[in-house]
């Protein structure tokens, strides 16, 4: 599905290169994590994969269903499937959840070729992701974001997930500033929606909230690098231990 290699990556406008031949392969179905320390490149990387104009890609490939998407826009991306919940959803005043989620579904729909669902259906299908992921009805009358708590903001990330139902769907720290329950109502969300065409790649600091997602397979990223890979337990040994022999790895080699 998804298969990135050699990616490096800068700021843009800047000499500061963030990832410095990151290689992965993400297959149909799987979850995959990403763990790091603070400025690893984890957010980056996320950021890169949906084509945030914030950063070149200076060398490398990513490939999605064996398209190079590179030379795509985000919205191109998102057609194709790709979906990225952000670590600090913006506010955007003035647009309803409704009426984003509308248009972004409409948007979908028709590059499939398929007509938008009527009114009447997606409001009913909207109510019904609305009380699956527990959001308060009364924050969705508001402008999207605006005025959400953190966790609030997170939650709205997984009624859009629910909604759109993306092929590679990409969490950056979705885990940030969430309470257990919440914790719990994200991975609710990842869990219903794992299939065999559905992927997920999970980025986060901490091991947390692999304990309700288990993933397939776990990196970890240092100095933008994947420096080591396994299963779940290597999650819970960077848990236990922290990044600091990674980091000594990494910084010798």
């Amino acid at each position: 599905m998804l298969q990135v290699t050699d990616l490096h990556a800068s700021v843009l406008d800047t000499d500061n290169e963030i990832l410095k031949g990151l290689s992965l392969s993400i297959g149909a179905g799987e979850v995959h994590a990403i763990m790091g320390p603070n400025g690893s490149g984890k957010s980056t990387f996320a950021n890169v994969l949906l084509g945030r104009p914030d950063y070149v890609v200076n060398s490398g490939t990513v490939r999605f269903d064996d398209e190079d998407i590179l030379g795509l826009f985000p919205d191109q991306r998102a057609l194709r499937g790709l979906f990225l919940a952000f670590q600090y959803p913006a506010e955007i005043p003035g647009v309803r959840p409704w009426q984003f989620l509308k248009a972004a579904l409409d948007a979908k729909r028709a590059y499939a070729g398929e007509k938008p669902l009527s009114v009447r259906d997606f409001s009913k299908l909207f109510d019904e992701k609305v009380e699956a992921v527990g959001i308060d009805p009364d924050l969705v009358k508001r402008s999207l974001n605006e005025g959400f708590s953190g966790g609030e903001k997170k939650r709205n990330e997984m009624l859009q997930l629910e909604m759109l139902e993306p092929r590679l769907a990409i969490l950056d720290e979705t885990d940030s500033g969430l309470d257990v329950d919440a914790l719990k109502i994200v991975a609710e969300g990842v869990n219903n929606l794992r299939s065999p065409d559905r992927s997920f790649l999970i980025v986060t600091h901490y091991q947390r909230l692999l304990n309700y997602i288990k993933p397939d397979v776990v990196h970890v990223l240092v100095d933008g690098r994947i420096v080591e890979t396994g299963g779940p337990d290597l999650a819970m040994s960077v848990e236990n231990h922290g990044y600091e022999q990674y980091i000594k790895a990494a910084a010798a080699d």
